[in-house]
């Protein structure tokens, strides 16, 4: 299969939309990462979407929709508090989990009752979602476990050859995956930290948790379970406080005949040689754009990634502290 990579106009949107009414999928931008969207009522598609990703059968897809769509056909909104986000962060990158009516493929939920939508601001998910007018089901459009693309071009480095169309919108400002908020409960639940914080959550709402994982438990929103976000080349992580440990880390791999590169704030860069840091910045907001293209980066140079975790958890950080410890997960 020739995959195709085109910018978003009347004609590549017409392409995209006959792709996915044929059962097919195409990919496309979010702010967040890019997604790889297939209609959330077929089954046909939704079994393409774990098939091309490789993606485990037991790991729940997000439904994408336009700011227009009437949300009440797909999910039953019970809670007052929910239209009082919707009004806040959306389109923006806040997933809420719903009751669901029923309307898409169970394989999207993996079987449960709820259903995770979502409304990007990304101008050209927008124009696509309005001419395709359908829910569409969309995990993020890597290889199952590698790190989430914010680039056309990070797309066609793991699906070529697996999906006809990309379009390409450009690089994702955001950089991570949206929040997953539960809203079917008296009180919002937050499943999965990303851009929207779970203070700015409780801002709005007056409270909101945070979800605690229980051994054994169905998986509830993507993210959750499964190492994610991971480099192709070893990586090694260390706390904010055990800079020196990380240091000696880099040293004795370049020992070794490692190539060997830090990633970590800008504050601790000066640590590294300068021409071998991946370098986050100085803001959540700067982390979080920059997180995945460094990864994505730091596994064609290098043959080693030393990390070190940036001093902020709050807010945009806990996100961002998430997809870092799950892309360096068990080293």
């Amino acid at each position: 299969m020739e995959t195709r990579i085109r910018p978003i106009d009347e004609s590549s949107l017409a392409e995209a939309k006959a792709i996915l009414e044929n059962g097919g999928v195409v990919a496309f931008p979010t702010e967040t990462v890019y997604g790889l969207g297939g209609d959330a009522r077929s089954d046909e598609a939704v079994d393409t979407i774990y098939r091309v990703k490789g993606r485990p059968a037991d790991n729940p897809l997000i439904v994408h929709v336009h700011r227009e769509y009437d949300l009440k056909t797909l999910i039953c909104d019970e809670q007052p508090y929910a239209a009082k986000l919707r009004s806040r962060f959306l389109p923006g990158p806040l997933t809420l989990v719903y009751r669901s009516r029923g309307k898409v493929s169970a394989k999207v939920s993996c079987g449960l009752d709820t259903l995770a939508v979502r409304v990007p601001s990304h101008p050209g998910a927008q124009r696509f979602l309005r001419c395709v007018d359908m829910p569409i089901a969309a995990p993020s459009a890597n290889v199952s476990k590698h790190v989430s693309p914010v680039t056309a071009e990070h797309v066609y480095t793991d699906l070529q050859g697996r999906i006809p169309l990309i379009l390409d919108g450009g690089a994702c400002i955001g950089g991570i995956e949206s929040t997953v908020c539960d809203v079917t409960g008296d009180i919002p639940v937050v499943l999965r930290e990303g851009l929207i914080s779970r203070e700015q959550i409780a801002d709005v709402v007056g409270r909101c948790e945070l979800y605690v994982p229980v051994a054994g438990a169905q998986v509830r929103s993507p993210g959750m379970k499964y190492k994610h976000y991971a480099p192709a080349c070893k990586t090694y992580l260390f706390a904010a406080d055990a800079v020196e440990e990380a240091v000696q880390k880099f040293c004795s791999c370049e020992e070794e005949g490692a190539k060997v590169f830090a990633l970590c704030e800008n504050s601790v860069s000066r640590r590294f040689p300068a021409d071998r840091v991946l370098n986050l910045g100085d803001t959540g907001e700067e982390m979080a754009a920059r997180l995945y293209a460094l990864l994505r980066r730091g596994e064609q140079v290098a043959d080693v990634i030393v990390a070190v975790r940036p001093r902020g958890e709050d807010g945009i950080m806990a996100g961002v502290q998430n997809r870092l410890g799950k892309a360096c997960a068990g080293e």
